[in-house]
C-alpha cells in the first residue's frame, strides 16, 4: 500500500505533543500546564485531530501549524477581551502566535477563566429551562 506522508491521528494529548518538532512541543506544553492550572475540572482529549479541554462544553483547544501555533477560544471570550488581543493576529476564533514565543500565562489563565463562566452561565440557565419545562 502506497504511504500518504500523513501521520496517524493523535490518540491523546501525550501523543500528540510527541510527535511535534521540540519548538512547538515546548511551546504547547506551557500552554498546557496553563489551561490544566486554570481549568482543572475540564477534560482533556483529541477533537479535530488537536488537543481541546471540555467543561460543561467546549472550552478551549491548541494546535501547532507549519509556521505558527494557535489556541482555539470562543469568539465571544476574544471580542470581551480585543483589547488584550489587539497585538496578536487573531480570526473569529483563533489567536495565532508564533512557535517558541507562548502565549502569555496571565492572558490564557484570563481567558480560559471567562471561557469556564461562560459555559456555567449557559449550564445554569439550561438546567432552569429544564425544571420549569416538568
Amino acid at each position: 500500500m502506497k504511504s500518504t506522508g500523513k501521520t496517524a491521528p493523535a490518540r491523546d494529548v501525550d501523543y500528540y505533543l510527541a510527535a511535534l518538532p521540540e519548538n512547538s512541543r515546548a511551546t504547547l506544553k506551557r500552554i498546557r500546564n496553563t489551561i490544566k492550572v486554570a481549568a482543572p475540572k475540564a477534560v482533556e482529549k483529541i477533537s479535530y485531530r488537536m488537543p481541546m479541554y471540555n467543561y460543561l462544553g467546549m472550552l478551549v483547544g491548541f494546535a501547532a501549524f507549519k509556521n505558527h501555533c494557535s489556541l482555539f477560544m470562543s469568539p465571544s471570550v476574544m471580542e470581551a477581551h480585543k483589547d488584550l488581543l489587539k497585538r496578536y493576529d487573531t480570526a473569529k476564533g483563533t489567536i495565532r502566535f508564533p512557535i517558541g514565543k507562548p502565549l502569555p500565562v496571565a492572558l490564557v489563565k484570563k481567558l480560559v477563566k471567562a471561557r469556564i463562566k461562560e459555559n456555567e452561565a449557559r449550564f445554569r440557565k439550561r438546567k432552569r429551562v429544564s425544571r420549569r419545562s416538568r
